[in-house]
């Protein structure tokens, strides 16, 4: 059996970012912060099938932010907040690149004011 090599740091982002576009899991992953619950407690409030549901809970299980655990018949989920931690970090990083290149404009638009001004 051929094993795929560990994903990178930018596929995992990327899927924690898909799982979080999605209104109804970001609803789900604000449900399990308060505390675990099994998938139909989770998909109980939503208007759809329960097998669409747990596609939403296979997206967020991949993506990392959620795990289950099963008991008898009942899957239970919880949060696995660790991969948030990724995303807050690209975040972070895009957050920085902004400010200084928007710190390095108002130095040039002073400079032109500046040079106005004279």
């Amino acid at each position: 059996m051929q094993h795929s090599p560990p994903p990178t740091n930018a596929a995992v982002v990327d899927r924690v970012f898909r799982a979080l576009s999605d209104p109804t899991r970001r609803n789900v992953l604000e449900r399990l912060s308060l505390r675990p619950a099994s998938a139909s407690e989770l998909a109980a409030p939503y208007d759809m099938a329960l097998p669409s549901f747990v596609e939403h809970l296979k997206v967020l299980e991949g993506s990392g932010l959620v795990r289950s655990h099963k008991a008898g018949r009942v899957r239970t989920y919880e949060l696995a907040a660790e991969q948030l931690k990724l995303a807050e970090d690209w975040l972070g990083r895009q957050r920085n690149i902004w400010e200084r290149r928007l710190d390095q404009l108002d130095s040039y638009l002073l400079k032109l004011k500046e040079e106005e001004a004279k």
